[in-house]
């Protein structure tokens, strides 16, 4: 396995990240627990270290059964989430990229991950409403308070922005920001999920 630096940090990430979105069964179709198992020892063996789910992905299934497999050697893992999504239906502030998705949705992921931290948090989907002050400002809080080590964006351009740019996590900072699907960060590798 090759590794490569997660966009303009020194962090290193395997070269294949391990897409858990399908990981549970919970939509009527995924894989099982011992699948899961099959998958990630596979995975782990041939050297991957860079494990990517999301709050949303079969209902939190997905950030369970990564939490279990990775919990006997976790600082060995590079895991990433995104939230944005929808968390709980009926509820207007249940998804979005504002504050109070953010925080409700971080905190739920860290206990089905059984974690304290995680490594990169994503922001899923642009919501067309949170101003980007205030995501860039919730985001950066989430690494100060220890919760989240790197941000970045599955698709929006949170680097080329002049207002991301100003955040520490953004700009080399204690923590560095990377987009999925942008060339700003083309060292980045992209998951399958």
């Amino acid at each position: 396995m090759r590794y490569k630096l997660f966009g303009k940090s020194g962090l290193k990430v395997s070269e294949l990240c391990l897409g858990t979105m399908t990981f549970g069964e919970d939509w009527g179709f995924g894989a099982g627990r011992d699948e899961c198992k099959a998958i990630f020892s596979a995975f782990r063996v041939a050297g991957g270290n860079f494990i990517d789910t999301a709050n949303a992905d079969t209902n939190g299934t997905s950030e369970q059964i990564v939490g279990e497999l990775v919990a006997g050697d976790r600082d060995r893992f590079v895991v990433a989430t995104k939230y944005s999504l929808m968390q709980r239906p009926g509820d207007p502030n249940s998804s979005g990229n504002h504050r109070k998705s953010m925080v409700t949705a971080l905190d739920a992921s860290l206990r089905r991950l059984g974690m304290d931290y995680v490594d990169i948090y994503w922001v899923h989907a642009a919501d067309g409403v949170t101003p980007l002050e205030e995501l860039m400002r919730a985001l950066d809080d989430m690494v100060r308070a220890g919760k989240v080590l790197y941000v970045g964006s599955r698709t929006c351009r949170l680097g080329r922005s002049p207002t991301a740019s100003r955040w520490p996590s953004c700009a080399g900072g204690r923590a560095s920001s990377a987009s999925r699907s942008s060339t700003a960060c083309s060292s980045a590798p992209s998951s399958a999920s």
